[in-house]
């Protein structure tokens, strides 16, 4: 059952998904939309420049009737006089097609956009398989193509029925009326019926962009083992960037215990944390911390210390402090400049004895720490508590 539900296309487009879609030229379109749209363009269109255009072509047509006897016999003007009637009929017509154009380029914007495929044109041969065909034929789409062609042509009967039915008088009429005033009536009924006709299909279009939209998002809909195979692709495959991870880790370990040789002094817990100090008096303004740890890498730390001669220094509240507030590669917080003055007095100080002699410095007893920088110090377990209780009121105040 679950290798099932995995095969099953219930998850939505990626928008990589939508876009290869768009790439091979595949958008959601809607016939009905656009037939609409330009019928009813050419409706109005007609309704309100109808009147211009058909005397604009009437006077061309009278005009391209008349010339003299000569000009019967010259070929050549009368070619360029009927070419002339017909540049004429072109700036006519101009307006009308103007509008046609324009509806025809912006429908296709309204539902999926503008789209030029170089791929949709690339032959596809299985489209030429009989049985491929047969199945289209048979198909969910094919049905509902005949149910829209079904309700287009019922529709539109009905339309037409009671336009006829309205304007019964007025087609009757017509027969007493002259041959200027019926032809203007007629045109006039003619136009008026296609509009009417025209602005019933917009119930079809109604219903017809939300099915293709719908229909579209269910084609490009994906299964959940293409969702997580698409992920892997984008973001690569988990288990390789985990690695890479630690890999990274590992070479930056590598790259901090490097530096550990180089300290003054490496501060202990002395068990479960080290942090290996380091100042240059003059070349910087306050100690940086070159390496730090925890557990198993505070250990390495120590041996590295030892093993180049890094004095160890057993301060455990420094220690957990300098590990919990101090940045690797960057200088300690400014509150804990005392404590660590106090450190590297006495390193200096022990640095001193053995190359010059003297007298051997005391190792200090107690290095007094904020007592809130100490992560195991009541007032700091104090404080994290109170930040939990704030954190957790906010968060009820926001549930409720």
């Amino acid at each position: 059952m679950a290798e099932d539900s995995g095969l099953e296309r219930t998850e939505p487009a990626s928008s990589r998904r939508i876009e290869k879609a768009r790439e091979e030229g595949d958008v959601p379109r809607s016939r009905e939309l656009g037939t609409c749209l330009l019928l009813l363009a050419a409706g109005v269109g007609l309704w309100l420049i109808g009147g211009d255009l058909v005397n604009q072509i009437s006077l061309m047509l009278t005009n391209s009737m008349q010339f003299d006897r000569s000009m019967a016999f010259d070929l050549p003007r009368l070619f360029d006089l009927q070419m002339a009637h017909f540049i004429q009929m072109l700036i006519a017509l101009a307006p009308f097609a103007g509008i046609l154009i324009v509806v025809a380029l912006i429908s296709p914007a309204l539902i999926g956009g503008w789209l030029f495929s170089l791929q949709a044109l690339t032959p596809n041969f299985e489209r030429m398989n009989p049985l491929s065909g047969l199945g289209r034929m048979i198909s969910m789409r094919s049905l509902v193509e005949l149910v829209k062609a079904l309700s287009k042509a019922t529709v539109v009967g009905f339309v037409a029925f009671q336009v006829m039915r309205h304007h019964y008088e007025s087609i009757i009429g017509l027969a007493s009326e002259s041959s200027k005033e019926g032809l203007t009536h007629v045109a006039s009924l003619i136009v008026m019926c296609f509009i009417s006709i025209s602005s019933g299909l917009i119930i079809i279009m109604a219903i017809d962009v939300p099915f293709q939209l719908r229909s579209y998002a269910n084609k490009l809909k994906m299964t959940r083992q293409e969702v997580i195979q698409e992920s892997k692709e984008a973001n690569g495959n988990p288990q390789i960037k985990a690695k890479i991870r630690s890999q990274q880790r590992e070479m930056a370990r590598r790259r901090m215990m490097s530096k550990v040789p180089t300290a003054d002094v490496v501060v202990t817990n002395p068990n479960h944390y080290a942090v290996a100090l380091k100042y240059i008096e003059g070349r910087m303004s306050a100690p940086i911390v070159i390496a730090k740890g925890a557990d198993l890498v505070a250990a390495r730390i120590r041996e590295l210390a030892e093993e180049h001669h890094i004095p160890l220094l057993e301060a455990p509240p420094l220690a957990r402090a300098l590990y919990a507030h101090a940045e690797l590669n960057s200088q300690i917080p400014e509150s804990l400049y005392t404590a660590v003055a106090e450190v590297l007095a006495y390193v200096f100080q022990l640095r001193a004895y053995k190359e010059n002699g003297g007298m051997a410095p005391t190792l200090p007893e107690v290095i007094e720490v904020p007592e809130e920088l100490d992560p195991t110090s009541p007032a700091a377990l104090n404080l994290k508590k109170s930040k939990m209780n704030s954190v957790t009121a906010n968060a009820g105040g926001l549930n409720g």
